[in-house]
């Protein structure tokens, strides 16, 4: 069964592979859009900013948690043999701690898209790696280090740039039920990151939400994890640590949200139009 499924995979030119670097909300959202269409999609782990709305994301696949993103489910593949029997079947994406140079052994992916949200790293080339690549988030340019790039900033969100650079990073988070840069809570240190709590845990103001190298980190106000780095990861200093959702009844901390669609279907709008191979959809099934 093993070498059908790797025939297949191999052979089964008429469905694009898609290889996302980031499992964050934004790659998640691109992943589970992609593979709505039909696409083969595997995300690829990078530790650098840690992830912390692990409901809107697959992250949590990685330590074999189940993870469920607009119906698309989410497995973790250490091996290529376990990736590409992931990747046979529909309705799921791969999730993998495994980096872009072991993937593109697999098999040359037709699309290459970067959503870590790196905005504060040196953003290489992915351009030539694949048919068509995509840069998601600041330091971005069209024609330089990738063929298009996405807008991220909250005033131009899904926008397509096709010559040019994205914009900047502003350091301005965007409001959420009225409230902006006070719902977050950054690592003021270097270290490992302990916490009991979970995504969607009530908390309050001054709650007491984990330590960071024996560092008390406290709830900033009054509402719901939206977002929270997972127990045992390493942070760096002024990482974002947690996301405290104040909405009340109306918070949310799974599934994807407007942003994360409207990026996502700005990059199925690139991939749709680009000359690449026929898309063939299919009806999402249960993997195991």
């Amino acid at each position: 069964m093993t070498h059908v499924r790797f025939r297949e995979f191999l052979s089964n030119r008429g469905t694009p592979f898609a290889i996302v670097l980031g499992v964050n909300e934004i790659a998640s959202a691109v992943a589970a859009r992609l593979t709505q269409e039909g696409c083969r999609v595997v995300l690829s782990y990078d530790p650098y900013p840690p992830v912390i709305r692990r409901g809107m994301a697959f992250h949590d696949a990685l330590f074999n948690d189940h993870t469920e993103v607009d119906g698309i489910q989410g497995y973790c593949g250490d091996t290529a043999l376990e990736i590409i029997r992931m990747l046979t079947v529909p309705g799921v994406v791969a999730v993998t701690p495994l980096q872009l140079t072991d993937l593109i052994a697999l098999r040359i992916p037709d699309v290459l898209i970067d959503a870590r949200m790196q905005k504060h790293c040196t953003t290489p080339s992915l351009r030539n790696i694949a048919s068509l690549s995509i840069g998601i988030g600041p330091q971005f340019a069209a024609g330089s280090n990738c063929d298009v790039a996405i807008e991220t900033h909250p005033d131009h969100t899904g926008e397509l740039v096709e010559i040019g650079e994205t914009r900047a990073n502003d350091h301005v988070p965007r409001y959420l039920g009225g409230v902006g840069r006070d719902r977050f809570v950054y690592s003021a240190r270097d270290g490992i990151w302990r916490t009991p709590l979970d995504i969607g845990a009530r908390v309050f103001k001054n709650y007491m939400l984990g330590l960071i190298d024996g560092f008390r980190v406290f709830a900033p106000m009054d509402g719901y994890l939206r977002g929270i780095a997972r127990d045992g990861v390493v942070v760096s200093q002024n990482a974002k640590l947690v996301e405290v959702d104040p909405r009340g009844r109306a918070s949310s901390w799974t599934g994807t949200d407007e942003r994360g669609r409207a990026i996502a279907d700005a990059a199925y709008r690139v991939i749709a139009k680009a000359p690449l191979r026929c898309w063939i959809r299919r009806v999402t099934e249960t993997y195991y």
